[in-house]
């Protein structure tokens, strides 16, 4: 699946070079932020751990992880709040007591281990919508926003397509794993063509 998926990225790499060439679009500056190691810390390791767990770790249903899922959102949103300081104090506060749900909801429902029917019966929406959001997230990574720039998330939408494949068939560690070797190998190349 790893060697699909890199075909997949070069392919769809050569596709959107022209695209981006083309249509004179700008490339993602996010990484500009952060220095070599850190860059290769945040993409190789961070990332990959943290993408895998928001937009895949729940896909398996369980009502332990659909909870924390729950939460995970409500604490960016808060999160969100307090970096707008739109209430800042009630939204810490928020934060704080819903990390300490999270917590009691995943003791609660810990031994739980049949998704509720209506994930279920829904299933294949809620695996395309991660994969939508998750590559659609990837419009943070450009300077300005654009309809011309969202066939450049296309590599994410298939690396989306791919690790919740691997998800669902092998775990969670194998979708980090072919995460971060993707993430690594994407680098490596960026890295090598700033050099000619």
């Amino acid at each position: 699946m790893v060697g699909t998926y890199l075909v997949g990225l070069v392919v769809l790499g050569s596709l959107l070079l022209v695209w981006q060439r083309a249509l004179h679009l700008p490339a993602p500056e996010a990484f500009h932020r952060f220095s070599g190691l850190a860059l290769a810390a945040a993409v190789v390791l961070a990332a990959p751990l943290g993408e895998e767990v928001l937009f895949r770790g729940w896909l398996t249903g369980r009502p332990r992880a659909l909870w924390l899922l729950a939460m995970a959102l409500v604490g960016i949103a808060l999160l969100g709040a307090v970096s707008l300081h739109w209430h800042d104090q009630a939204a810490a506060l928020g934060f704080v007591g819903t990390a300490l749900a999270a917590v009691i909801g995943w003791l609660a429902l810990r031994r739980r281990a049949d998704p509720p029917r209506w994930f279920a019966r829904g299933f294949g929406v809620w695996f395309y919508l991660s994969v939508a959001v998750f590559g659609l997230s990837h419009m943070a990574n450009y300077p300005r926003l654009s309809w011309a720039l969202v066939p450049m998330v296309c590599p994410q939408v298939w690396a989306g397509l791919v690790f919740g494949y691997l998800r669902m068939r092998q775990g969670l560690w194998a979708a980090i794993l072919a995460h971060a070797t993707g993430n690594a190998v994407a680098l490596a190349i960026a890295l090598l063509a700033t050099l000619f």
